[in-house]
This record gives C-alpha cells, sequence and structure tokens, in this order.
C-alpha cells in the first residue's frame, strides 16, 4: 500500500505524525545501486546496398481486388505472402531495411514485403538520441531509403506495402502524409498503403466516420478541471477522420493502389467490416482488410474469417515465440510448437495474404536469431519453409 493510502485514515491532529511515518517507511534502506540492464539485443544491423535503378520491365502487375482475392491486369489470383520489416518506425536510419528486403525476396521466396514507417521521419522530424543523429534533411534521406526498398521489391516482381506504424486511431497529421505518400507512388503497381497499424480502443462508428478519441489525461491532477466541456475535450482526447475519409483523400489524388484497413483490437478484430462498417472505394482498386493475428487472441471465426468470406484479408502481422510476452498472463498464450502449423495451415487453407511478424532480429515475435538471417526454429523456419511451398494441414481446431 502507497504512503497516500496510509494517510487516509490520519485525522489531522496526527497528519503530522502519520506524514513522518509514512516517508520513514518510503525510505528504502541503503543499498548499493542495482546495476544497469545489459542490452543484449543484437544490433549489427545488415547495411543497405546502393539504391538500384528502376526497372519497370521487371515489375509486378498492378493489383486489383475481386470478391475475396487479389487479381492481377489479366485477372489471374495473386497471394501475397511474405514477412514485415520493422526498423523504419525506431529510427530514421532504420535497421538495413533495403538489405532485409532482398534476403527476403531472394533468399526466403517472399512476394511481398510489409515495410514499416513512421510519417514523422517521412517529413524529417526525428531528433537525435543516443542510437541516432536525428534528421536535418526535412527527411529526404528517409524517403529516398524507401524508394530503395520499393525499388528493389518491385525490380524482383515483388510487391511491398507502406505500413504507417501508428496505433489507435487516424489522426489528421496521417492524412497529410498519406496524401503525399499517395502522390510520390501513385499507382505504382508493387506499392500497397496500410493506412495505420493497430487501431484500437474506438467504436466501429469512430474507425469508419471519425470522432472524438478519449484519452486518459497523463497526470494523475486533472489540471483542466476549471475548463469548459469544449476545452477539455482538447486536453483529453484527439478528433479521427476515420478510415473511410483516408480512403477518399488518397483517392483524391488519382492513386489508383489496393489500400488496406486494419481492424479493431489491434487490428485484430474484422467483425464490424461484415456488419455494416465496410469501406466505399469506387475510384480505386480496392480495399484489403488487415487482421494481426498472436497465438493470444481467440474466436478467429468471428474475428476474421467470416470477413474473409467477403473480402480479401491481409494478415500483416502473424506469428509466435517460445519466450511468453510479459505485458499479458503466460496460461492464455499458446505455445508456439502447436500454434505455429495450425496458422500456417489455416492461412495455406483459406488463401489468407500474409506478412510475418518481423524479419528482425529482436522485434519478437522474432523469424530470425542474427543478422545473417539464422531463421528461428520456432518461427522463422517454418515461416520460410511455407513460403518456399511446404504445405501445412488444415488446423484440427479453430481457436
Amino acid at each position: 500500500m502507497p504512503p497516500s493510502s496510509r494517510l487516509l485514515g490520519c485525522g489531522l491532529a496526527l497528519a503530522f505524525a502519520c506524514l513522518a511515518s509514512a516517508a520513514l517507511a518510503a525510505t528504502p534502506a541503503a543499498t548499493p545501486p542495482a546495476a544497469p540492464a545489459v542490452d543484449t539485443k543484437p544490433r549489427n544491423y545488415p547495411a543497405n546496398p546502393p539504391a538500384e535503378t528502376p526497372n519497370p520491365a521487371a515489375w509486378p502487375s498492378e493489383l486489383r481486388v475481386s470478391g475475396n482475392r487479389l487479381v492481377d491486369t489479366n485477372g489471374r489470383e495473386v497471394w501475397l505472402q511474405g514477412v514485415a520489416i520493422p526498423g523504419l518506425e525506431i529510427q530514421p536510419e532504420g535497421h538495413g531495411p533495403v538489405a532485409s528486403t532482398l534476403e527476403a525476396i531472394d533468399n526466403w521466396r517472399a512476394n511481398v514485403i510489409r515495410l514499416a514507417v513512421k510519417d514523422e521521419y517521412w517529413f524529417g522530424r526525428g531528433k537525435p538520441t543516443n542510437r541516432s543523429a536525428g534528421q536535418t534533411d526535412h527527411g529526404a534521406a528517409y524517403r529516398a531509403l524507401v524508394d530503395a526498398a520499393v525499388v528493389a521489391a518491385a525490380n524482383r516482381g515483388a510487391y511491398l506495402v507502406i505500413d504507417n506504424h501508428r496505433y489507435r486511431a487516424i489522426r489528421d497529421e496521417h492524412l497529410v502524409f498519406w496524401v503525399d505518400v499517395a502522390l510520390r507512388y501513385k499507382n505504382h503497381p508493387a506499392v500497397l498503403f496500410d493506412i495505420i497499424n493497430e487501431p484500437h480502443g474506438i467504436s466501429w462508428e469512430v474507425w469508419r466516420d471519425g470522432g472524438f478519441v478519449a484519452e486518459k489525461p497523463k497526470n494523475t491532477v486533472d489540471e483542466s478541471a476549471f475548463l469548459d466541456a469544449a476545452e477539455k475535450a482538447k486536453t483529453h482526447g484527439f478528433h479521427s477522420p476515420g478510415m473511410q475519409l483516408a480512403v477518399d483523400v488518397i483517392r483524391a489524388t488519382g492513386a489508383r493502389n489496393i489500400i488496406i484497413a486494419g481492424g479493431l483490437d489491434w487490428a485484430y478484430d474484422l467483425s464490424g467490416v461484415v456488419n455494416g462498417f465496410a469501406l466505399s472505394d469506387p475510384q480505386g482498386n480496392g480495399i484489403m482488410y488487415a487482421s494481426h493475428i498472436y497465438p493470444w487472441k481467440r474466436g478467429w471465426q468471428k474475428r476474421f474469417l467470416d470477413a474473409a468470406a467477403l473480402h480479401p484479408i491481409f494478415v500483416g502481422e502473424v506469428g509466435a515465440d517460445i519466450r511468453k510476452m510479459d505485458f499479458m498472463p503466460h496460461e492464455i498464450q499458446e505455445d508456439a510448437e502447436t500454434w505455429v502449423p495450425d496458422m500456417l495451415g489455416l492461412i495455406q487453407q483459406h488463401r489468407l495474404h500474409w506478412t510475418g511478424w518481423s524479419f528482425h532480429a529482436w522485434a519478437t515475435p522474432i523469424m530470425i536469431s542474427d543478422w545473417n538471417y539464422t531463421p528461428t526454429p520456432f518461427w522463422g523456419q517454418p515461416a520460410k519453409d511455407a513460403l518456399s511451398g511446404k504445405q501445412f494441414p488444415p488446423p484440427s481446431r479453430l481457436r
């Protein structure tokens, strides 16, 4: 119990005595300072090769939605299978994204890359840190790095998903980012747009149509208590323009590129899409809906398989680690040994598009154990096998 709780029972006459007692109780015994945690994350990131010259003759076909599938310009089905590459959302220099793109396509046989980026870095607003020099060029080097990854994928006949790796809900500044991205990659046949990484904590109405998104005050004391309701709302949240407006502003640029929209519950739940909240896209090549699936997620049928019968589904994040996540009870997390083959079997059974999270040596669940791209036995190797054509049996049961 904290000292403040113990003070609640003190009368006015005993206040000073209680304060003194609480302070003494809260004072830790003299002990040597704890040793700083050792950073064991492998950070010998691969060097990016020189940017390639674009070779449009080798680029893949433009995609469009047809029912619950993606098809090329000849109407042939295209099944996207690949990996998700973090790093460019962590620091402007990234963690070797072009090198990882080449490895994934050339040696793991991926035909799609989901590249995590950050709108703040796109416009050059990254500040110096202990691991980053920051940005002083208004984002020119960052955008060139994304360009290089796009060209590396496209020159090999593969696709690249630009993922604005943000959370909760679309913000107005994200629309500015997407207009700029859409103008840059308008109708590039290899590029798809993933509007926001993981929406959560909002209603389906706000998800689609926009509205106020409440946030808890950062301070324990409500310093805005004296404000009227309108002013208080400004300090306790933000207005989201919603997914539909994001689609509309992208299409207003003339960009037809496939747009990916993640559902609720950290981009897991797509139930609203089949219950009246699907997005409208009369001017573009269509919407693909994203579900991020991990070993603690349940209700597969309702949360994403119902939607898969109607729309193309992009499992933009999927994977399992032998280490259990400490931010939730370990007992609700299924072991990778049983979960991974069943999930790969489900993906193949329904031909869900997917990118394994993550093609990275420490952003868990990891597909590689080092920057030589050695696949992890519990997730990376089965995923690599699936990318190479190995078939996994359908799961014996749904979660």
